[in-house]
């Protein structure tokens, strides 16, 4: 019962929450997908709900490091924004983390919801900051509210990955992802050539 079979079981429960939703991942499926038995589930967990909770916390530090490897990045912030948004993600599985807002049962489970909510205010936040230090510098306008652009720009996104799941293409969300760049193009203080 080592760190590995945790780990696997952690990665196995990610996946499929990700492809079936938290009712349709079976401790026995996350079982099977982590070549694990049960006494090592439930010596590393205490149900599905822990093994759920400890997925969805490592989904959540993992888009938080990558977002934050863009954020963080020297440059301007509107040339930081841009990398985040133009980064490669598989628009058509939607967002590991905005899509367990349509999980009802993880959404009334305080200990499950609360990484979500704690990772979509979070993205919002670090948006405003890095906003707010292109309005410091004098890239951005002093009319551009960094808060409110931040959390149209979480929508914007969340709301691009249904899109282009609807339409089985991800134009809809690379279309969203142009529109919200464009937006705020027009709050940029460079000349334009």
């Amino acid at each position: 019962m080592d760190a590995s079979t945790a780990d696997r079981l952690i990665e196995s429960t990610r996946e499929l929450l990700w492809e079936r939703g938290y009712t349709g991942t079976s401790p026995k499926a996350i079982q099977l997908r982590a070549g694990a038995g049960q006494g090592s589930m439930y010596h590393h967990f205490s149900g599905k709900a822990d093994l759920a909770q400890a997925a969805i916390r490592r989904t959540a530090d993992e888009m938080r490091a990558k977002a934050e490897a863009q954020f963080a990045a020297p440059g301007p912030a509107l040339d930081r924004v841009t990398a985040y948004l133009r980064r490669e993600r598989d628009v058509l599985k939607g967002c590991p983390i905005g899509g367990l807002t349509q999980d009802p049962e993880i959404m009334a489970d305080p200990a499950l919801r609360e990484p979500v909510e704690q990772t979509l205010a979070w993205l919002r936040g670090r948006l405003a900051e890095v906003l707010q230090e292109g309005r410091a510098a004098g890239e951005l306008s002093e009319s551009l509210e960094p808060g409110a652009t931040a959390a149209t720009i979480v929508a914007t996104l969340q709301g691009g990955y249904v899109l282009a799941r609807a339409a089985g293409s991800p134009e809809p969300f690379d279309r969203a992802v142009d529109g919200v760049l464009g937006l705020l193009a027009a709050h940029s203080t460079s000349v334009q050539s």
